[in-house]
């Protein structure tokens, strides 16, 4: 996936730009690499539901349509992985610190969000056919009325950054990742993602989905993207999406 044969689509406002990418394949038939950057994103999407909200024009918000036949239904997780490598090390090469990676797909700077990452696989015929990387990168923004917990690349540096040149650096850092998942390089991607999650191998406090609290380790995750927690009595447990919020 080079930047240079990338067709971007560069929209003032839209309701998602996962969803318009899922309408233009549903239309056209994509076939080709396309990106999708709205200025405003009216009803972003995190996992499961959640919103992403950013203010126009100050902010990051591009899917990424992807053909990407070569990779199996139960390998996808390595997508996401890859996609959040790529997006810390460009926060890296901006100087901004403690970059880690909160299970399964926020980017975090020193405990505070700075990125949320939603994929989606396009299945047919009971096979991985593509998927649709959609990113929502805090740039310029520096208050959030509402959110706590907030962070953005000016709020940590000082510094105005174009988003165009933010957009190009991502583009080439997911083309690097995208190489090593079509060459199945999985240990090094999932190494590397363990490496920089956050809270792993440190004692954490969860809560489940009834709401009740226990301590636990996390030790990692499983090719699948289930999160690996060792708990009292040295029991490994896995959890699944959703099923457990890790409290900081």
């Amino acid at each position: 996936m080079s930047p240079v044969h990338l067709q971007i689509d560069k929209l003032r406002t839209i309701d998602s730009t996962n969803d318009y990418l899922k309408l233009l394949l549903k239309e056209k038939g994509l076939e080709e690499d396309t990106v999708v950057w709205a200025m405003e994103q009216t009803k972003g999407k995190g996992q499961m539901g959640t919103s992403w909200s950013a203010e126009k024009g100050k902010n990051l918000t591009f899917s990424v349509f992807r053909k990407i036949e070569r990779l199996q239904i139960n390998e996808q997780f390595y997508a996401l992985m890859a996609a959040s490598l790529a997006v810390k090390d460009v926060l890296e090469k901006l100087l901004i610190k403690k970059v880690r990676v909160k299970w399964p797909n926020d980017i975090l700077s020193d405990k505070k969000k700075i990125c949320g990452i939603l994929i989606e696989s396009i299945i047919k015929k009971g096979k991985l056919d593509a998927m649709i990387i959609g990113v929502g990168l805090n740039v310029n923004q520096v208050k959030w009325t509402e959110l706590q917990g907030i962070t953005s690349i000016k709020n940590e540096t000082g510094i105005h950054f174009e988003l165009e040149e933010i957009l190009k650096m991502l583009l080439q850092q997911f083309h690097y990742y995208v190489k090593l998942l079509l060459d199945k390089e999985f240990d090094i991607i999932k190494k590397d993602y363990e490496q920089f999650l956050f809270r792993n191998g440190s004692p954490s406090t969860f809560r489940k989905k009834d709401n009740t609290q226990f301590t636990g380790i996390i030790q990692g995750v499983t090719q699948l993207g289930k999160l690996v927690v060792l708990e009292e009595d040295e029991i490994v447990n896995e959890y699944d999406l959703k099923e457990i919020q890790l409290l900081f």
